[in-house]
């Protein structure tokens, strides 16, 4: 239920460009257990399938029961154009989604821009697990010869359960459709790039800002280091939280404003599709303007022990300006 870019990061620490040399192994719980990973390949959709494994399970650390991580490669070169997860028994019955810590996918043959010298971080689920679908003619080209990786961690505090097994399923364009490539850039209230971790404050954790009782609103600086035109916004959140946002502080513009479906008690449900950003229009950022991001959370008075709370986005842009240099805003 914690999923965070922070344990992407920390997967990372022992080699601060590729996530496959020698690492520092305490940060990321392992399984002692292995459980085998299988990848599917059928006509344009490639599925990871992870699994069965007993939880809880035997783990270092307090993140979560994490799979090991799983290298793999594409038989030629593919875009992405879309993805899914799922978490299920081996008998095939539904499981909540809050069993599933996080799903993150990493390509080591290709820098992240957000973040210089970490990998790229191009797809991935966390308790959301929202479907999605780019818009059309618009992917992530991923190469025959990039090293892609698989980090997954099912919630440690699931109750005892056998058999468990989650999917995270690529959808990727048929290999005679023109394509426009898109470059993925990470943002967030909470840090997401690990060389930055120093700079966290004392209520920032790896699982995410301390979040105290009644409405909390926390807001992050952001300047982008490419110029781009976002096509499709990923959102990322935790339970209690109320709303996220990117705003533009130079134009007093707000780009993004993401609300979540939650229950009476602030337990998240789902982003709706109609609040998730798609756009083959998309809107402009740029290296030159200022932007912040925003999320309002709120605690219920009588629950003692606080939340953590979580307001990505991964953004799905071309590179360069819009096809309209008037600014776009997101509903």
């Amino acid at each position: 239920m914690q999923w965070s870019l922070v344990v992407l990061i920390a997967v990372l620490m022992g080699s601060p460009v590729y996530a496959d040399g020698g690492h520092d192994h305490h940060a990321v719980p392992t399984l002692k257990n292995q459980a085998p990973t299988t990848v599917t390949i059928k006509d344009d959709t490639v599925t990871l399938t992870f699994g069965p494994l007993d939880l809880p399970t035997s783990h270092d650390g307090d993140m979560g029961d994490s799979m090991p991580r799983h290298n793999f490669q594409l038989p030629k070169d593919m875009y992405l154009v879309g993805f899914k997860s799922a978490i299920f028994t081996k008998d095939g019955k539904e499981l909540p989604k809050n069993f599933l810590h996080h799903i993150l996918m990493l390509n080591n043959s290709k820098p992240s821009v957000s973040c210089p010298g970490e990998p790229l971080f191009f797809g991935g689920a966390g308790l959301e697990m929202t479907e999605t679908r780019f818009p059309d003619g618009y992917g992530v080209k991923l190469a025959k010869n990039d090293r892609l990786m698989s980090v997954v961690a099912f919630y440690h505090k699931a109750p005892p359960t056998k058999d468990v097994m989650a999917t995270f399923t690529m959808y990727f364009a048929p290999e005679s459709k023109p394509m426009k490539e898109m470059d993925v850039y990470q943002v967030g209230v909470n840090i997401v790039c690990y060389s930055k971790f120093g700079q966290r404050g004392p209520d920032h954790t790896d699982e995410g800002i301390e979040i105290r009782h009644g409405v909390q609103v926390h807001s992050a600086p952001l300047k982008f280091r490419m110029d781009g035109c976002v096509k499709f916004a990923y959102p990322h959140g935790h339970d209690e939280l109320l709303m996220i946002a990117l705003e533009n502080k130079t134009r007093k513009q707000t780009l993004l404003r993401t609300v979540p479906d939650v229950d009476l008690d602030g337990t998240f449900r789902e982003f709706q599709p109609h609040q998730v950003y798609k756009d083959s229009q998309g809107f402009p950022v740029t290296k030159e303007e200022d932007y912040e991001m925003v999320m309002v959370h709120h605690h219920p008075l009588h629950i003692q022990e606080f939340q953590h709370g979580m307001g990505n986005y991964l953004l799905y842009m071309t590179p360069g300006a819009c096809p309209s240099q008037s600014a776009t805003i997101a509903p």
